[in-house]
């Protein structure tokens, strides 16, 4: 049976109109991607926190982060005790609050720096009840690498955040996740810290 042009232009129209809408979708990215699961540079969207022997105060810091899209930590002149830079993952006024619940596709952290010395990154985790960040004791937490010359950019798996640091140690909970801590043990004079982005993969 042949179809008449105007049957076939029907026909035509039913097909091509679905198939117009499906493009729609996917260039928007309804499909691939969803819109509330985004990445999350810590640098640019949250108030940094610090404690320990560093030149720069907790207001200088967030200057610098507003105004130069950095966070820059140095240590004083023959400084004492450890210096320990902290971010909540969740935007917050203060460095304690209820943690957040990263979702399942969650893998990485991703963070570009420059460092003049070895520094460990804690992650820390929320208490049980979930009103805020677990204080004391250890934190699943990895090494991040000196890397004095140039800016490097690394991913950490979550999985790698293993507690004190140890092949065996229990596992960081992404869906419990406070805070992270750049911690340097043992600051020496001038030593310096560089971080431009913390990406967290949402």
């Amino acid at each position: 049976m042949k179809l008449k042009p105007t049957s076939l232009n029907r026909l035509l129209s039913m097909i091509r109109f679905p198939f117009l809408i499906l493009v729609l979708f996917i260039s928007c990215g309804f499909l691939s991607k969803n819109p509330n699961h985004k990445d999350i540079n810590l640098v640019e969207s949250n108030t940094w926190f610090i404690a320990g022997p560093a030149k720069e105060t907790q207001e200088t810091i967030n200057l610098i982060r507003q105004k130069e899209g950095i966070i820059r930590v140095t240590a004083q002149n023959a400084p004492v005790g450890e210096i320990e830079l902290n971010v909540m993952i969740t935007a917050s006024n203060s460095n304690d609050g209820p943690a957040t619940n990263l979702s399942d596709t969650s893998k990485f952290v991703s963070i570009t720096y420059k460092s003049s010395q070895l520094i460990k990154i804690q992650a820390r985790e929320g208490n049980k009840e979930g009103t805020g960040c677990v204080h004391g004791g250890s934190h699943p937490r990895v090494d991040l690498q000196a890397s004095p010359e140039k800016f490097t950019t690394i991913k950490i798996p979550w999985s790698d955040f293993k507690q004190d640091g140890l092949p065996d140690g229990k596992l960081l909970d992404i869906h419990n996740l406070c805070k992270l801590n750049f911690v340097n043990y043992n600051p020496v004079s001038g030593a310096l810290l560089e971080i431009k982005s913390v990406i967290v993969q949402n």
